[in-house]
Formats: structure tokens, sequence, C-alpha cells
């Protein structure tokens, strides 16, 4: 089983983090592919994307400045079965790409995402303060399994703060 690819450029608009990949994803070789996934129909009713995007064009969106990559490599079925060891030495990888690669906003697809990356307890939906890696701006927004009880509309919510955010700026 093959995983997705990171895909990564130096100044990325934003670098979506996600957990691991899917399952589905390990076999597709494609970001956010299980079928239950709301990560694209989310992406475009949030404003960020100009249409629903497929899981096998998730390369293109790198010249929209979008890039992926996750904590954990390894394809589980849940973030459940990934181990404390795989987190802590996926953070630090993490670290180390965010710094390198220096995206304007670090999208933590999942809260828990970014409480493993920030080794915290808790953290609102949102904007952080205090980054780890000063310049980049981390945003804890909720996963987009299927699994996640939240209702599409709140977590579009979410996610449009980021759209707001960088029609700002630019």
């Amino acid at each position: 089983m093959d995983r997705p690819m990171d895909l990564l450029d130096c100044g990325l608009t934003i670098l979506f983090t996600g957990f691991n990949p899917s399952i589905q994803s390990g076999l597709t070789g494609h970001h956010y592919a299980n079928r239950t996934n709301r990560f694209w129909k989310i992406l475009f009713e949030a404003g960020l994307t100009d249409r629903i995007y497929q899981p096998e064009e998730d390369h293109t969106l790198l010249k929209k400045g979008f890039g992926f990559t996750n904590i954990v490599h390894r394809p589980t079925k849940n973030a459940m079965e990934i181990t404390k060891q795989e987190y802590a030495e996926g953070r630090l990888e993490l670290m180390e790409k965010i710094k390198t690669y220096q995206p304007g906003i670090v999208c933590f697809v999942g809260k828990g995402v970014y409480l493993q990356y920030r080794r915290a307890k808790k953290a609102p939906w949102g904007f952080q303060k205090d980054p780890l890696i000063s310049g980049v701006k981390e945003f804890a927004a909720p996963s987009s399994s299927g699994l996640v009880r939240m209702k599409t509309e709140e977590i579009v919510s979410i996610y449009k703060v980021m759209n707001e955010y960088i029609k700002k700026r630019d």
C-alpha cells in the first residue's frame, strides 16, 4: 500500500495537515480519497476552491497555493490506531517541513492533529496564538472525516475564516 506523497512547495498559502492517510488514500496515493470524507466539498463551500475537486486532482492545487501532508504517514482505518511514538516522530518531521517550506497558514485538519503538534490539551477552532514557527499562522479546523459528527455547514463556517483572512491579505 502506498501513501499519498506530500505535496509541498515554498511559500504555499495553506498547508493542509491531516492525521494520517485513510486506507483508501493509501491505496490510491491521493489525499482525502475516502468517499465519505467531506474535505473537497468543504473547501469549495468555504470559498477556498472554485469547484469540488476530486482526490486525483490533489496535485493541481499546488498551483493554487495549497499543499498537503500528514503528521503520520502510515495509512489506518482511523486515527485511534496511531501510536504515541508515531505522533512524536511525525511532530518533529512536520516542524521541519513547516520551517523549510514556510507556508502562510498551516491548517490542521482535525483539532487532534493540532493538539498533537502543539502537545496541548485544548485549543479553540481557528487561528491560534503564539505559533511554534515564526511567521507561519496555525489554524485548527475540524476533521473532514465522515466519522466526525459535526454538520458540514458548521465545519464550512470554520474553514470560511481562513478564506476571509486570505482575501483581506491579498
